[in-house]
Parts: C-alpha cells; structure tokens; sequence
C-alpha cells in the first residue's frame, strides 16, 4: 500500500512509501538534499518500519529539530498507528 506524508520542518515537501507486509517496499522524498536522499531511500528499502524507525528517529540537521531523515521515521509511525 502507498502512503503519502507532508514533512515539516524541513526541505522537502513529500514523503512516499509503500509498504507490503511490513517492509518497505520503495520510498521517495521529494525536494531537499536529492542525493541523500536518494542514499537513504535505497538503504531503507528491504527493511522492516521499526529498523528504519530505530536508525532514524531522532536525527537532527543543523539547527533545526528534526531532518528529513527523522521526518521519514516519523511518518512510518504514524502509518504503524494508521493516522496516516
């Protein structure tokens, strides 16, 4: 199934996932650090929502809060919780 999620705080502007059984099947960021981003999508394909959760959550750029990185994982939580 394809989820879509809105970031905040950050540079890009839209989360895609799909997610078959658990594990993630693709993932795409749209805007920020293309590159990155990119890296981190092909990393987190394969691997279950609570592995991308635990090496994300948390992750900080700059300044700032939050990153794209901790944006993903806090998307996957809400789609484990189905606020998404």
């Amino acid at each position: 199934m394809e989820y879509r999620y809105r970031p905040h705080g950050v540079c890009s502007t839209e989360i895609i996932v799909e997610i078959e059984n658990n594990i993630i099947k693709n993932l795409q960021v749209m805007n920020g650090c293309n590159g990155n981003l990119k890296g981190i999508a092909m990393l987190a394909k394969g691997m279950t929502l609570d592995e991308v959760i635990q090496r994300l959550k948390g992750i900080k750029c700059g300044i700032k809060q939050t990153s794209c990185p901790d944006q993903i994982a806090i998307a996957l939580e809400k789609i484990k919780r189905g606020e998404i």
